[in-house]
């Protein structure tokens, strides 16, 4: 598609260490010379035979900015800047023969301790990772998403063609009805996540202007049955504390969102924290709840039984999000069924049992020596005296 000189510029916005193409639209030919300005200094340049392709330096010595970033479609003449920087940022001019078309790219820095060149993301056997685009699905944009170069995604324009794993490619069944897109961002989900699922995954976003590619590095790391057992299934008993541990170290801008079968419990993002923002929330744990700030795990005090349920853990980042789930048990203290009242009056009886005994020893000790005794039981305010009282009759 080609454009009058200044009548329209793309715009394109990328993240620091991604990959952006810029397409011109056409096949070269013979009569066709492709060449890309950037803030009006020759980066590029293709002729219609071939006989002149250059980038960069190779084009002008005075520049040495892009250091081998630039790569030129023989075919087409699109312009490839990999692995881009802030400093990447703005105007390029693609100029076909005496036809002009503009290009405005922004870079945009990632925040220190959040993203790398490669979003790695880690999650165990049995989570659900979701792999975000950025975008929005529109008429001009097409997605597509590759494992280790094996294309196992696709959602095109105008959503007339969707597929997954198989339906994409019928050589890999690798994922088994395991993997879902979103159809309004076009976000890659991955449920049921298993250790073979560890590798690259790259998104690519193709529309009329330009093409887009983010690389996740994603590793599933195993464990036994037993460990994930002990991890997500948790058995307490009324009034002990339980820890749901989020597996992470909370990074800048990550959030993490709590809920107990789909009420939300308990957030942390930036400060403050929040916890119980809900109603149902505030009369069920009553201030029972606490969050690790650095980790985000949550605890429970002095459970109840009314606590058991299924709690879900989202893990929420601007590149991914994993959410993991954990069932809660609180078994109940075995009660004796006797209400405070009644075991008073048992102890009591217990108490007059004894003394009874204690008074028949007493009694039949003493009937060897002369004169006649008498015990004498006074019950005041349940404290008991025994007061033993001796009568004396003397011979006729």
């Amino acid at each position: 598609m080609m454009r009058a000189s200044g009548v329209d510029t793309d715009s394109v916005s990328v993240m620091e260490g991604d990959s952006v193409t810029l397409n011109t639209g056409v096949q070269t030919n013979q009569q066709e010379e492709i060449k890309w300005y950037y803030n009006d200094t020759i980066i590029a340049h293709i002729s219609g035979n071939l006989s002149v392709i250059c980038t960069d330096v190779q084009c002008d010595e005075d520049t040495e900015r892009f250091r081998d970033r630039l790569k030129l479609d023989h075919q087409t003449g699109s312009l490839t800047i990999t692995n881009t920087r802030n400093t990447d940022s703005g105007e390029y001019k693609l100029q076909i023969n005496i036809n002009n078309s503009s290009f405005s790219i922004t870079v945009s820095s990632r925040v220190s301790g959040v993203d790398t060149d490669e979003v790695a993301v880690s999650v165990m056997e049995g989570d659900s990772v979701t792999l975000t685009t950025d975008v929005e699905t529109n008429q001009q944009e097409n997605i597509r998403w590759y494992f280790n170069d094996i294309r196992i995604a696709q959602i095109n324009r105008d959503q007339s063609k969707i597929c997954t794993d198989v339906q994409c490619n019928e050589g890999t069944e690798r994922f088994r009805d395991r993997l879902k897109l979103d159809h309004q961002t076009g976000s890659l989900i991955i449920t049921n996540t298993r250790n073979t699922d560890s590798g690259v995954y790259k998104l690519k976003i193709i529309s009329s202007s330009s093409d887009r590619e983010k690389i996740y590095n994603v590793s599933v790391h195993g464990v036994s049955a037993a460990e994930r057992y002990e991890i997500k299934r948790k058995t307490v008993k009324e009034r002990e504390s339980v820890t749901l541990y989020t597996g992470v170290i909370r990074k800048l801008n990550d959030s993490i969102t709590w809920y107990f079968n789909e009420i939300l419990i308990a957030e942390i993002c930036d400060e403050p924290r929040k916890t119980c923002t809900d109603v149902q929330c505030k009369e069920r744990f009553r201030d029972r709840l606490k969050l690790d700030h650095q980790t985000g795990s949550l605890i429970i005090t002095n459970t109840r039984n009314t606590d058991s349920g299924e709690y879900k853990l989202l893990i929420n980042n601007s590149r991914f999000r994993i959410i993991k789930i954990f069932s809660v048990t609180v078994t109940a203290v075995p009660d004796s069924g006797l209400s405070s009242a009644a075991v008073g009056v048992i102890c009591f009886a217990v108490v007059i049992l004894l003394v009874a005994a204690a008074a028949a020893i007493y009694c039949r000790h003493r009937s060897k020596q002369k004169g006649k005794y008498y015990l004498q039981l006074i019950v005041q305010n349940i404290n008991i005296r025994f007061i033993v009282h001796k009568k004396i009759f003397k011979n006729v």
